[in-house]
């Protein structure tokens, strides 16, 4: 009868574990239970008995922390053959408990039960849409691969369950009975021990962060309905059981046992943020190695930051105003606007002062994710290491020095704007804007006007419509001396785009009589402003020494023992600096999406106008800016710099040879010709020269030499810069070319020992008087003959107007003699007639003839005074002087034969033709060798100069917009801008298209 119903017992367990929902099993019978064998099956021999393999279908594995959890361990139970004579109380029970039925109904309850607690729970939860890149990517596609509709369908209704479900009457009668069964140390309690551990091995698996999360979430929103229980009973006052504590105890309580949740609950967020974190960071480097060609979120924010940076750059000449967003921060002076920042950058990068202002002009901060903790400027390649204090040290050195350097004299702040990008694992993606602190006075050392001029700045950024005002508020100090508060009401009144933060809350806490004071703050009731959001931190113990993570856990410490916390002035999600970086990038993002499309239309209008009018004013011109127009100018004036490469020889010696013979000229006939003509005989005549040359080489004539040269070639290089080209010329570069020119000439400096070596040739020149043929003595005698004749020329107009103008001049053009002219004229009379008594007078007069002289004239009535005599003397033998000398000239024509003797047996003497040819082979000798160094050398080194030149000039921005102007330049420029601004504004909003 026991083997017949143990065959019956059998045949409905294949049946229940062929008919079980979800669960697959390689034999029916061996998931039956050991005890359920023994009693159902006393035949089945022990020795076949095998233990049966764990099979689970959850991975150990932890998407969390990447370790494999600990594996489940077993107690060992001894299978065996049970007789069943020996218990049939526990086949009893068996056959009443029916555990497999209750196992099957657990599974099905607990299931209905894990969907149910799962719904709750996802209500419960905030909407964490904008922080999905935190937590890794496969557990949001959890239910992409887990169909829990389907799931739920698949579990049976109320009434099946109940059929499936044992009386529990029945069972309740047969505890008794057990109650042996199950004592210490007998199988059956065994059997039930292995049961237990099993299951709890099973719900190990199900642990972790996530799980933790979850119940913690729980937990807080038990504690948080108990908490307003206890306090609506408390304010009603009703005491309907007496308890040992009283109700604001408990209620104290419970707001301790809250806080410490929520604290423990952030605590949980930042260990799974740190892990992402360091997740994230992996994948960045192997992004940046090559491995994945993934277009990362942080060029996201690149493309913004460089159309911010462009439109900073743009002259709104067309009234296209920058309206894209950006988070502006303001705050009255030493409020802490430079630290929150530093908070959400995660770095100590700006300069620190004690008191003063420091922060002197807007800079501009792009935050974005990488691998690294770097940060760069937007005109410069090096990156600051932000995680070691030597960079640090630089960066914030670097900054104050681009401060001081953007604030012109006699200013104090500046409009100028630096940007500066910020990289780092973890941080937030948005774009800041530091300006400098709102004051009431104006102290000693600052300009007169910088507190309106603060106000302007201030006013400039936050009057953009799509702005984003972080207002912050010194928490330490009374409400009532706030300035930016009034300031940020006036921009923003309805508080749409504001965010307010305090600072200092930990001093105000100490310091503030009544702590309610700091919750009407953040509740936006005592300040006239209104805000989006209010905030509450704190960013340090005023120490600059401090790191940022000795900050973050002061911070965390504060706030978890913070009276403002645990008496609910303060919300969890109102504190610490990473809760309002996560606002603000939020509301950033927000306001980014809203009205980058309008921007974008905005500047393509503007661009289609600027295209119309280009059109109409310049039709048969390019479209060329101000770096083309450059880049233009600079080929042509290397074009011709070359040109100077191209001119003849014979044109440069004859230009040298006539410059320098005009600079020259005088002091040769002056000094070296005429007084050496005075003397008696040829022998003095040559030492008198060769003296005067000797001394006119070693000091004056290779630095007249080499003054003519270099003034030559600048003409020569003036003339090809400054001529017109016909049709080709455009008069937009002669600004340009002529400060090209300028600056050239300025730096180029001749080789110094070009005039040692041209010492040299010319001495060498000057001492050789052999005249070789007739041919050359022709040319000396032409080259004395124009000399001397343009110098009578300029003598003889020198006593015209001494003088005055002769008779024919009188009748013909009615013009007459002021007195002096006629005293002049009479004493030239008197002078003449002396010459003509001695034609071989000396050069000078003796003192008893000007008496003699001015005694005649003071017989016919006229007073003259003896220094008129002399003057008017030198004039008058000059005239006779050179007339006597070109006569020579002609007599010397005959000469050259008696030259060629040595003039032996001839009274014809032609030492100063002879003189003139040693000056014209100078001359010559002089403009051939400094032809050779203008051509193989200074023309190089004048075109390497104006390349030099037009290199700086490239660089410098102001300096081609000082020379390149005018409507076209302009027009041109703008057009450029625009089109740049509009198709990087294009590609951003396709790029943020792909990323929703």
């Amino acid at each position: 009868m026991w083997r017949t119903r143990a065959a019956a017992a059998c045949v409905i367990c294949r049946s229940l574990a062929n008919s079980s929902y979800g669960i697959k099993r390689k034999s029916p019978l061996q998931n039956l239970h050991l005890v359920s064998r023994s009693i159902h099956h006393p035949y089945y021999p022990s020795s076949k008995f095998q233990r049966p393999p764990l099979r689970i279908s959850v991975q150990l594995f932890s998407s969390l922390n990447r370790l494999p959890l600990r594996k489940t361990k077993l107690l060992n139970v001894k299978y065996g053959y049970q007789f069943h004579r020996n218990f049939w109380l526990a086949r009893l029970a068996s056959r009443l408990l029916k555990l497999r039925y209750l196992i099957l109904g657990s599974a099905v309850g607990g299931g209905y039960t894990v969907k149910k607690t799962y719904d709750q729970w996802k209500d419960m939860m905030p909407d964490l849409d904008e922080y999905k890149w935190i937590v890794p990517d496969f557990i949001w596609e959890l239910d992409e691969h887990i169909d829990f509709e389907k799931l739920i369908k698949a579990l049976p209704d109320a009434d099946d369950l109940a059929k499936l479900l044992p009386d529990f009457d029945k069972i309740g009668e047969s505890f008794t009975s057990l109650k042996g069964f199950f004592s210490p140390g007998s199988p059956g309690e065994t059997a039930f021990r292995a049961t237990d551990q099993g299951y709890d091995n099973d719900k190990q698996y199900k642990k972790g962060l996530l799980g933790e999360l979850i119940l913690l979430q729980q937990q807080i929103q038990q504690h948080e309905e108990e908490a307003r229980r206890a306090a609506g009973q408390y304010n009603m006052g009703s005491s309907q059981q007496k308890r040992k504590v009283s109700d604001k105890e408990k209620i104290d309580q419970l707001q301790e046992e809250l806080l410490r949740t929520q604290l423990k609950y952030q605590r949980m967020l930042e260990r799974l943020e740190k892990e992402n974190k360091e997740l994230r960071k992996l994948v960045l480097q192997r992004d940046d190695k090559g491995i994945h060609q993934r277009k990362l979120k942080k060029s996201l924010i690149d493309m913004y930051s460089e159309v911010l940076d462009i439109l900073s750059d743009y002259d709104a000449s067309y009234n296209t105003q920058d309206h894209l967003p950006r988070v502006v921060v303001v705050g009255d002076q030493s409020a802490g606007k430079t630290s929150v920042l530093e908070m959400i950058a995660q770095a100590r990068i700006f300069p620190r002062g004690s008191g003063e202002m420091m922060t002197r002009s807007p800079v501009k901060v792009t935050l974005s994710e990488g691998p690294h903790h770097v940060a760069l400027f937007k005109d410069s390649s090096r990156e600051f290491d932000l995680t070691k204090e030597e960079d640090l040290a630089a960066l914030r050195n670097e900054i104050e020095i681009r401060m001081r350097n953007s604030v012109k004299e006699g200013c104090t702040v500046s409009t100028e704007t630096i940007s500066l990008s910020v990289k780092g694992p973890g941080l937030q993606r948005m774009v800041l804007v530091d300006l400098p602190g709102v004051i009431s006075t104006v102290t000693s050392g600052m300009a007169p006007d910088t507190k309106e001029t603060i106000f302007s700045i201030s006013k400039a950024y936050m009057q953009n419509p799509n702005a984003i005002i972080l207002c912050i508020q010194d928490g330490s100090v009374d409400a009532e001396r706030s300035i930016v508060t009034d300031l940020v009401s006036q921009m923003d009144p309805q508080g749409k785009r504001t965010i307010f933060v305090l600072t200092k809350v930990d001093l105000a806490e100490k310091n503030v009589a009544s702590p309610n004071r700091i919750q009407q703050i953040i509740e936006g009731k005592l300040f006239p402003m209104k805000a989006l959001g209010y905030f509450a931190v704190v960013t340090g113990k005023g120490n600059s020494s401090e790191s940022i993570e000795s900050i973050k856990e002061y911070e965390e410490e504060f706030f978890q023992n913070s009276k403002l916390l645990k008496t609910c002035m303060l919300k969890a999600h109102q504190v610490t600096t990473k809760n309002l970086s996560l606002a603000v990038s939020d509301c950033f993002w927000k306001m980014v999406r809203e009205s980058v499309e309008q921007q974008a239309d905005a500047f393509k209008a503007t661009r289609f106008n600027l295209e119309t009018e280009w059109k109409n004013n310049y039709p048969r011109l390019r479209e060329l800016d101000r770096n083309e127009l450059f880049e233009k100018a600079k080929n042509e004036i290397l074009d011709e710099v070359i040109s100077l490469t191209q001119v003849t020889p014979k044109h440069w010696e004859e230009i040298l040879q006539k410059t320098l013979w005009e600079r020259v000229s005088t002091h040769v006939i002056e000094n070296i010709y005429l007084p050496a003509a005075q003397t008696m005989n040829s022998g003095t005549f040559n030492t008198t020269v060769d003296i005067k040359l000797k001394q006119w080489t070693d000091k004056q004539l290779p630095n007249k030499a080499v003054e003519v040269a270099w003034e030559t070639l600048q003409e020569e290089f003036s003339r090809f810069m400054t001529e017109q080209k016909g049709k080709e010329h455009d008069d937009i570069f002669d600004k340009l070319k002529q400060a090209v020119k300028e600056e050239s000439i300025k730096r180029h400096k001749w080789n110094e020992r070009a005039e040692d070596s041209l010492r040299v040739i010319q001495h060498n020149a000057l001492e050789d008087r052999s005249i070789s043929d007739k041919q050359q003595w022709d040319a000396a005698i032409h080259f004395m003959e124009e000399t001397l004749q343009s110098r009578l020329k300029d003598t003889e107009s020198v006593i015209e107007d001494m003088v005055g103008p002769d008779w024919k001049k009188r009748w013909l053009y009615w013009i007459g003699r002021t007195k002096e002219q006629n005293i002049r004229n009479e004493t030239k009379n008197e002078l003449e007639k002396l010459i003509k008594c001695n034609e071989e007078h000396a050069a000078y007069l003796a003192n008893d003839e000007v008496t003699t002289v001015r005694k005649n004239l003071e017989a016919r009535g006229i007073t003259v005074d003896p220094c008129l005599i002399k003057d008017t003397w030198h004039q008058i033998y000059r005239r006779y002087f050179l007339k006597t000398a070109l006569n020579h000239c002609n007599l010397c024509r005959r000469g050259f034969y008696y030259y060629q003797r040595h003039f032996v047996d001839s009274e014809l003497e032609c030492n100063d033709i002879v003189l003139f040819w040693r000056i014209q082979r100078m001359l010559a000798i002089t403009a051939n060798t400094l032809r050779q160094q203008l051509t193989n050398t200074e023309v190089r080194r004048l075109e390497k100069n104006v390349k030099e030149v037009l290199e700086d000039f490239a660089e410098d921005n102001e300096k081609k917009v000082k020379l390149l102007t005018g409507k076209r330049v302009q027009l041109a420029e703008d057009l450029k801008k625009v089109r740049e601004i509009q198709e990087k504004l294009e590609a951003f909003i396709e790029a943020l298209h792909q990323e929703k």
